[in-house]
């Protein structure tokens, strides 16, 4: 019998569209030991989420994808499994946790009554049962979340629930797609270790889904880096972390921001350039555009090198010993675009220091009567008497969990919500601009680029012979090329929408620009762009930051001085390096402690 909790062999996805056929697998291959952990990495749109896919037998029916290969579980080949053998599979052979447990959840039931139903037998499991198997997840007061709806219940207790349902009847594969993504950092952490502890428990197998390396590090044995379709590496976790062959590993390895690395610096290494279009896959090797060693033989199809267990397709395995610094001919080319931008803007107003002040604000929310003849309860307050200067063209994150009052605090900043006591006090010039962290919820969506950048020229007067000129120079800044003044967001990327909203921000430059979370949902290497041209903004036309993130390694990467945020209160702010290096507070060393950190799982 197969040691194999899955066995993907040569997988070759195709989805039919409109504007040409969806190669979203071309060729993939990747095996799982029984009770073994797999991460597997790539930016989006590699073919990590497919592959998970279609091992659940849970490819989209209506969009009738052509499929070729094998994806094997226990011997049956789920490609050609009817909906009846693929559904026994699922719950009894191999579960899932996926990113969102809202979208999993029904939010019309209780939690006991969802785990009964996950757990599959003829005779519903008792209370206690249901007791000792939330609790098994860590969850406290178990009986009590039986009762509950999921509403009810954090980001982080949902996660659990969904990790008890996956192991209620003991399968013997997880497939776990970005389950901790918009998770705060600690609670990342412990839902990591909960998931990899119960896993090895049970010697249930565990493919862990994720576009951030450190979180592949923290728990898997293998990992496997995907990209256009292909996995192009796989070895044992030191051995891609400390030793990757494939120049995409060593990238992808190079653009994460690092709690040792430079403060507010703007020169992480960045991986240039996009994925190739899966509709028109690339001839020869899928990385060659942004590979630095390419040469003529990448035109060809890369061979497959196999030594002692450890997998790769490149041409020059093992030829890059690191990525490029700071890409400096991109770096200089962001400085004279940007600086561009500052010459078109000559009439900016100079904003004098400090560019913010918050003095002693408090925002506090009125709770609901339990009756119509209660007393009215204690109003919750979500920010607590902070104070914090921040001076021109100077750059502050605020840092700390959900809840902590962080976003409530940046609005109050920018003026989006009125403080219940306190004052905010921001610079002359342009007003405040807030870059969220869904950009493509925050722009008009039936509304070109181009005009929505206009349209802040316009506001302020700028005459209309001028506003083309301004609106390019203001794209270029950012890394946009002309033609996206005509597109509409959807037509965008991700990414390029992203620095959309950052330009229409900056076409008038603000006194203050506040960014919430602004690359959260960005792949590496993208973010890392979006981190260098946000430095290189502050740099060149003067702007201030305020930047809310949960990620510490980000906040270095930004800004010069940083506030610790627990409870609506500052407990720790200070210079970034000083506060990184020696924290006073209890809270921040604990944020510190669970960043998931690549250099120290190796």
């Amino acid at each position: 019998m197969s040691t194999l909790a899955l066995d993907v062999d040569d997988l070759h996805l195709t989805f039919p569209a409109r504007g040409g056929d969806v190669h979203a697998l071309r060729g993939a291959s990747l095996k799982i030991e029984a009770g073994e952990i797999v991460g597997l990495v790539g930016e989006s749109g590699s073919g990590k989420s497919v592959l998970g896919l279609a091992a659940l037998g849970l490819l989209p029916k209506g969009t009738k994808p052509r499929a070729t290969g094998k994806v094997l579980l226990g011997g049956e080949d789920m490609l050609t499994a009817d909906e009846s053998s693929s559904r026994a599979r699922r719950g009894s052979y191999i579960t899932a946790v996926f990113q969102d447990p809202m979208g999993s959840l029904n939010p019309s039931m209780r939690i006991g009554a969802q785990l009964a139903e996950a757990a599959g037998r003829s005779v519903a499991p008792a209370k206690d049962q249901l007791a000792t198997m939330l609790a098994a997840t860590g969850i406290a007061d178990p009986e009590v979340k039986l009762r509950c709806y999921p509403h009810e219940l954090s980001g982080g207790l949902r996660q659990r629930v969904m990790i008890a349902m996956a192991l209620a009847r003991d399968p013997r594969l997880v497939v776990a797609d970005e389950p901790t993504t918009a998770l705060d950092v600690t609670v990342q952490a412990k839902v990591l270790d909960l998931l990899a502890g119960a896993a090895r428990e049970r010697g249930t197998a565990l493919l862990l889904v994720t576009h951030d390396l450190g979180v592949a590090a923290r728990i898997c044995d293998r990992i496997a880096v995907a990209y256009a379709g292909r996995i192009v590496e796989t070895g044992t976790k030191s051995q891609i972390l400390i030793a990757p062959r494939h120049p995409y590993t060593t990238g992808l390895l190079a653009s994460r921001p690092r709690l040792d690395g430079a403060v507010a610096g703007g020169e992480l290494p960045t991986l240039e350039g996009q994925p190739p279009d899966p509709r028109r896959p690339a001839s020869g090797c899928a990385f060659k555009v942004r590979c630095p060693v390419a040469d003529s033989a990448c035109d060809q199809p890369p061979p497959v090198q196999i030594i002692g267990g450890r997998r790769c397709e490149c041409h020059r395995p093992g030829s890059l010993a690191g990525w490029p610094a700071a890409s400096s001919a991109a770096h200089a080319e962001t400085g004279r675009l940007v600086a561009e931008l500052a010459r078109h803007q000559g009439d900016r107003v100079s904003v004098p220091d400090p560019a913010l002040v918050l003095a002693n604000i408090r925002r506090e929310y009125p709770r609901p009567k339990r009756h119509p003849f209660a007393a009215a309860p204690e109003p919750l307050t979500a920010v607590n008497g902070v104070s914090l200067t921040i001076r021109q063209g100077g750059s502050l994150a605020i840092v700390g969990e959900s809840g902590s009052g962080k976003t409530t605090l940046l609005r109050m900043a920018v003026g989006l919500l009125e403080p219940t006591e306190g004052t905010v006090t921001v610079g002359p010039g342009a007003g405040p601009q807030l870059i969220f962290q869904d950009a493509g919820a925050s722009l008009t969506p039936w509304l070109p680029i181009g005009r929505q950048i206009a349209e802040r020229l316009e506001a302020l007067g700028v005459a209309r012979g001028e506003r083309a000129g301004r609106v390019l120079a203001t794209l270029r800044a950012v890394g946009l090329p002309a033609e996206a003044a005509g597109a509409l967001p959807r037509q965008l990327s991700g990414g390029m929408r992203q620095r959309a909203a950052i330009a229409r921000a900056i076409a008038v430059p603000p006194a203050l620009l506040a960014c919430d979370e602004p690359v959260s949902a960005l792949d590496v290497s993208l973010a890392s762009q979006v981190l260098n041209l946000l430095c290189e903004l502050r740099r060149k036309l003067g702007i201030a930051l305020l930047f809310v993130t949960h990620d510490l390694a980000v906040a270095r990467a930004v800004a010069d001085e940083v506030a610790v945020m627990s409870n609506g209160e500052i407990v720790e702010h200070g210079p970034t390096a000083e506060v990184f290096a020696d924290p006073a507070h209890g809270y921040t060393r604990e944020l510190l402690a669970a960043v998931p950190e690549v250099a120290a799982a190796a």
